[in-house]
């Protein structure tokens, strides 16, 4: 492993925005937009399948106020995705604005503006719609090649070949195999095969989806919205409204939150119809109830995992069958599903023969899923790491144990993980360094406390990716200006996980200023360099590596220019924290007069833009470790102690990497204690408000401790790899784990709530 000595990166820097946001300055959609526009509502669904046989708007129209009321015949008949993927999106195109069938317990059925909100609620309630109800698919199990379809239309179509078929109810459908699997599994000792259930989860980001939009000087369409992927959102508009993408502009402000919610274009879409049909301001702000039944949580998935092993522990093959949830509409299903796979398999790469990795995505008339942290490798990783746990135990093995005899090592070639090689791997040592500071050879055995209760541990890891290989795209643009100082502009979205800090300390780094010195703007689909957006833990590793080659070109473009200035070769002089000098350091031009003569009778730019793609998505690599204490009359689990090693490379930003590893595993704890989405017989979801959606709080989550053992990987920033997905997958495995250990019965069905664990629990106990 490589050791630099660093002036900016791999230092605590205080985020850019923090003193205005902690003083609560204006800074998201609703402080930074006007007031006086109309508000944006939409009637739902009360059915989860269903025609609408006859909507008669006449009289909600004459509500004073109301600007305009919209039904399924008054959009374009031209399906699109809301998914914020890049072109052409593997999401098949299966939406309209607005349609005659709704499909879920809160799909739209009209939009009301008007100049108020009381204008538009009471119209709302005069608005009358005949449906021809519809039987519904809401069991996952009974989805593929079902009777009823989610999408019999004839328009429906996917770009992409991810073996979709809505005539199946089917999202996408693969499966993929490497070795003799079966011929494996003959001759192993031990072969183990078990099915894990995740449910959907809600980002559950403070800042609800909104949008506000306006028809700009020049008659375009100009958005601003709380959202991670500025150039996506211009296309799909543009796209689903039928007008070119010349005519849109996109831009976001401060975001509060996203967590891959705002992955999606979820509330863009309505007022971006009513600007454009009206012409005048418009906005939409969802309700936290909205946000919860027709947002975008995670996937539903059942994954069955088999493992073949020996008795000492050698895992030879894995096999993994994954059943996803999509629900109404498609959105990131054929994407999330596949690191349900390759995100968790090839953790136990080291002795590996042969794997199979199968999955189905299937249609329901469930509320639509979509992009959260971890992306599908959470419920794989879920599924995968308690499996070796069962393993563990079935073969008398300690879990630390089995784990180090497998785990993938630096220099392999992981084949369930597109063959990629594991060029930077700290594995072992987060192995290694977790087991020190958890103690865990004391703490791995399970123990009665004084008053009753059960202390036990357990233990999980994870992989994730940086960036999608071969596809993700990041670009700056770092331009010299007056007095000396720089101007980054990029195209990433900062959704609170300070990029905008992390990436100027990069720029800070290769021109070797204080990070103050460089001022940062973005993101702005007509200002920004292009960017794929802030999502697939893409922003430290690939838009990081267009910053650091940006600077890179500056610097020459600058050295020229002080040559000239100073009147020498440009091979002559060097480029220094000061200014350009000569290599004798006899003279020496500031950075200042530079700037000052760019502006006059210059041809060098000293502005550059450059993009980067990387062919490869090196994996971060993570080890969770939990003690909880669980009350054997209450099924009730605290979690006491929580320890994470993480390997993300070079640590850019040593305070923001700790508290998106904390963020992280607070949310992974409440996936696998508390957050549950639950489902009438009539399709409605019980959690619609954070009242019945239960999220951890400070007090549910324990002392938190987290370390970095740093890899480098050549091909980041720095040596920087991703850090923004992994911190989420090792809760849910882990804390199922330490139950085990305390009660002898495996919880595989998450949230493992008190009254499931009671339940399960032998009378004996």
């Amino acid at each position: 492993m490589m050791k630099k000595t660093f002036q900016q990166v791999n230092k605590p820097v205080r985020k850019k925005d923090a003193m205005n946001l902690l003083l609560g300055k204006p800074a998201y959609v609703d402080d930074v937009t006007p007031t006086d526009c109309l508000v944006v509502k939409v009637l739902r669904s009360p059915h989860a399948h269903a025609l609408i046989e006859d909507i008669d708007v006449e009289t909600a129209k004459q509500v004073d106020g109301i600007e305009a009321i919209y039904t399924y015949h008054d959009v374009p008949q031209k399906r699109f995705t809301m998914a914020g993927q890049t072109y052409p999106e593997p999401s098949p195109y299966d939406r309209l604005i607005l349609d005659q069938r709704v499909r879920f317990v809160g799909d739209a059925v009209a939009i009301i503006a008007g100049v108020n909100e009381k204008s538009v609620d009471q119209a709302m309630k005069l608005i009358k719609v005949k449906y021809q109800v519809l039987e519904a698919v809401l069991d996952i199990h009974t989805a593929k090649d079902n009777k009823v379809l989610v999408h019999p239309e004839d328009n429906w179509k996917a770009l992409c070949p991810v073996g979709a078929d809505n005539q199946r109810n089917l999202c996408a459908s693969d499966s993929s195999v490497e070795g003799d699997l079966e011929g494996v599994f003959s001759t192993c000792d031990e072969v183990m095969e078990r099915t894990y259930h995740t449910r959907a989860n809600q980002q559950a980001m403070m800042e609800t989806f909104r949008t506000y939009c306006e028809i700009d000087p020049f008659g375009r369409l100009h958005v601003i919205s709380s959202t991670q992927i500025v150039f996506h959102v211009r296309r799909i508009l543009a796209h689903a409204l039928d007008i070119p993408k010349s005519q849109i502009h996109v831009e976001k402000p401060r975001i509060g939150g996203g967590f891959g919610a705002k992955q999606t274009v979820v509330a863009e879409v309505y007022p971006a119809f009513v600007t454009w049909m009206t012409k005048k301001s418009s906005k939409m702000i969802y309700s936290r109830t909205e946000t919860q039944i027709a947002a975008t949580p995670r996937h539903e998935m059942e994954v069955t995992v088999r493992i073949g092993a020996m008795n000492d522990g050698t895992i030879r093959a894995i096999d993994v069958y994954t059943l996803s949830n999509t629900g109404a509409f498609g959105e990131h299903g054929p994407t999330t599903v596949g690191l349900s796979g390759h995100k968790s398999i090839p953790l136990y790469n080291n002795h590996l023969e042969a794997y199979r990795f199968a999955y189905d995505v299937v249609y329901t008339n469930c509320q639509a899923a979509g992009a959260y942290r971890g992306y599908g490798a959470t419920q794989g990783i879920f599924a995968v790491e308690s499996a070796v746990n069962e393993l563990a135990s079935r073969l008398g093995i300690d879990a630390v144990a089995i784990r180090e005899k497998n785990m993938v090592k630096e220099g392999q070639e992981m084949s369930a993980y597109y063959h990629e090689v594991t060029k930077s791997c700290a594995l072992n040592r987060c192995m290694d360094r977790a087991q020190e500071l958890f103690d865990w050879k004391n703490k791995s055995k399970p123990r009665m406390m004084p008053n009753g209760k059960i202390r036990s541990s357990g233990v999980a890891m994870a992989m994730q990716g940086s960036g999608i290989s071969g596809v993700d795209v990041g670009s700056a643009t770092i331009k010299l200006n007056d007095d000396g100082f720089y101007a980054l502009t990029i195209g990433a979205a900062d959704m609170g996980t300070g990029c905008d800090t992390i990436l100027a300390q990069m720029a800070a780094e290769c021109l070797e200023c204080d990070v103050e010195n460089v001022i940062v703007f973005g993101a702005d689909s007509d200002a920004s360099p292009y960017d794929s957006g802030s999502y697939a833990s893409s922003t430290t590793y690939v838009t990081g590596k267009a910053v650091e080659k940006a600077c890179l070109e500056l610097k020459d473009h600058l050295c020229h220019i002080g040559a000239e200035m100073l009147g020498c070769p440009k091979s002559e002089v060097k480029f220094t924290s000061q200014g350009i000098e000569t290599l004798d350091g006899q003279k020496r031009i500031s950075f200042s007069d530079i700037a000052t003569k760019s502006m006059c009778g210059n041809n060098i730019p000293t502005q550059v833009t450059v993009s980067h793609s990387s062919p490869v998505s090196p994996p971060p690599f993570m080890v969770g470790m939990v003690e909880i204490e669980l009350d054997k009359e209450t099924g009730q689990v605290e979690i006491l102690d929580y320890v994470a090693v993480v390997d993300c490379g070079t640590v850019i930003n040593t305070n923001l990497a700790r508290v998106q590893t904390e963020g992280g595993l607070v949310q992974g704890i409440g996936m696998a204690l508390y957050e549950n989405v639950q489902y009438s017989d009539k399709g409605a979801i019980a959690e619609n408000s954070l009242m019945q959606y239960k999220i951890p709080s400070r007090l549910d989550m324990g002392k938190l401790r987290v370390e970095f053992e740093s890899s480098y990987e050549e091909t980041g920033p720095f040596g920087a790899k991703s850090i923004g997905e992994i911190v989420i997958n090792t809760p849910s495995p882990a804390i199922a784990h330490a139950i085990y250990n305390a009660t002898g019965v495996w919880q595989r069905d998450l949230p493992m709530t008190p009254e499931k664990i009671l339940m399960s629990l032998p009378e004996e106990l």
